[in-house]
């Protein structure tokens, strides 16, 4: 019997180092994962405080890039005196193959998870070939 357990490890968010913002504020890495499927990679990125009003996804030259735009919620006429949680934005970049079909990426986002759908262009899809007995 094979033992197919995973142990996965918290990763705490990191912050961009070494990049100029027009913002005063933390940009983020974003958590990600990538799955592949046959037909398609999964791109899943926790942006916590998020939504599809505040987040951006560009795609130039072979480069896709994910931002979000997170603000402190704090009611009008108040300020935060006190606060644990870490507010700033997100952002992360990922260069693309040739294998993406590029015309059909996807993007959601929900709760502050942003899923992309990056289906394979038809040329790198696996094909199953049938073997015939002789």
């Amino acid at each position: 019997m094979v033992d197919t357990t995973v142990d996965i490890e918290k990763k705490e968010a990191q912050t961009t180092e070494g990049v100029e913002h027009t913002r005063a504020v933390k940009v983020y890495h974003p958590a990600v994962d990538i799955v592949e499927k046959a037909k398609e990679i999964v791109l899943t990125a926790d942006m916590p405080g998020v939504d599809d009003k505040s987040i951006d996804v560009t795609l130039e030259k072979n480069v896709l890039t994910i931002y979000g735009k997170v603000d402190l919620d704090v009611p009008e006429k108040y300020r935060a005196s006190y606060v644990e949680y870490g507010v700033g934005d997100y952002r992360r970049s990922f260069t693309l193959s040739e294998e993406i079909d590029r015309q059909r990426i996807e993007a959601t986002v929900k709760n502050g998870v942003l899923k992309l759908v990056l289906p394979k262009a038809e040329a790198v899809k696996t094909k199953k070939i049938e073997v015939r007995a002789a």
